[in-house]
């Protein structure tokens, strides 16, 4: 179906207590995010407990991973935390894939090929929401003609959302998926690039063209200080720069000072490699700033093309005040 409404998303690190996620998915209910999305990068805590948590305290918003990696979830589990999600929140989960980050160092295994890890497990886990019980053969996860789900399913679909900066993913994602979220990116210069990736894929499989909205995803600093909001998400973009600084085909980025940064992130000190960022490379992957400068860059985003934006932590100088400014301030401004 072809994409229309632009919509836009909040997005959490999963680093909180039981009491926090509920206390901030009860604040982010009163406004008007479409979307509520959990991380789950190693090594915090995997998606699906902060997500059960939240959901019981969110009426409107879909709400799912971005992402889950194979390598560290077999597709029956996602099938299984999926679709109780579905259930708890009566048929508004969302399921995110991507291969992962960071996972060698945390002891994580790829499975590979990364590629046929993530369509194998797509496949799987849509055979299995939709009880189609005849078996499948891939690559990398297969599973044995009559296996079936045990409990109930809400739905026998949910939207699949697949994370990626790269052409091949992107392609694979027109095949199969409802969204790509390049994640870690404010760049409007790639969604472009991402949508061509996309349409290749839809091609392919007959689609219909923009069948796969484009997400673009970023940590987020908002406040009524804008050089304040620069100065305090600048720590929290040296933390993933160094990951995603090569994937933007758009950006040259000296290969010294991305090790520098990611040398100083490493050692502990995060002030040191802030120090790094310029503020135009901070436009590039952090959405930061004023209410006004934030909403700018949002609608850069919609302009060129993408069908979300999605805000993520710690959202501003305190989770509150920038939540609260990005649901009375921001997301106004985005529905004009």
């Amino acid at each position: 179906m072809r994409r229309g409404k632009r919509e836009s998303s909040i997005a959490f690190q999963t680093d909180k207590t039981p009491a926090e996620y509920i206390a901030l998915a009860r604040l982010v209910n009163d406004y008007a995010f479409d979307v509520v999305s959990v991380y789950g990068d190693a090594p915090f805590q995997p998606s699906y407990g902060p997500l059960l948590l939240m959901a019981a305290h969110l009426d409107r918003a879909r709400i799912g991973p971005a992402c889950v990696a194979p390598s560290r979830m077999p597709p029956i589990d996602m099938a299984g935390d999926t679709a109780l999600l579905d259930q708890l929140t009566n048929g508004r989960a969302y399921l995110g894939i991507a291969r992962g980050a960071w996972l060698a160092r945390h002891g994580v295994r790829e499975v590979t090929p990364p590629l046929a890890a993530i369509r194998d497990s797509v496949e799987i886990v849509s055979r299995l929401l939709a009880g189609d019980d005849a078996g499948y053969e891939g690559r990398v996860f297969s599973m044995e003609p009559g296996v079936r789900l045990p409990y109930a399913v809400r739905r026998p679909r949910v939207p699949v959302l697949i994370g990626t900066w790269g052409a091949q993913l992107g392609a694979l994602a027109g095949e199969l998926a409802d969204e790509v979220k390049l994640g870690g990116c404010a760049n409007p210069a790639m969604v472009p690039l991402m949508r061509d990736w996309i349409a290749e894929g839809e091609r392919k499989m007959g689609r219909e063209p923009e069948s796969c909205g484009v997400v673009v995803g970023a940590v987020c600093v908002v406040d009524e200080d804008g050089a304040e909001a620069k100065r305090a998400v600048k720590r929290d973009l040296a933390l993933y720069l160094p990951v995603v600084a090569a994937l933007d085909r758009t950006v040259q980025l000296d290969p010294a000072l991305v090790a520098l940064m990611d040398a100083l992130v490493n050692a502990g000190d995060r002030d040191g490699a802030a120090a790094l960022i310029s503020d135009d490379l901070l436009a590039k992957f952090a959405f930061a700033g004023t209410p006004d400068e934030v909403a700018t860059q949002a609608r850069a985003c919609y302009e060129a093309g993408a069908q979300r934006v999605e805000f993520g932590t710690p959202h501003g100088l305190s989770a509150e005040i920038g939540i609260r400014l990005l649901g009375e301030r921001v997301l106004p401004r985005l529905a004009d």
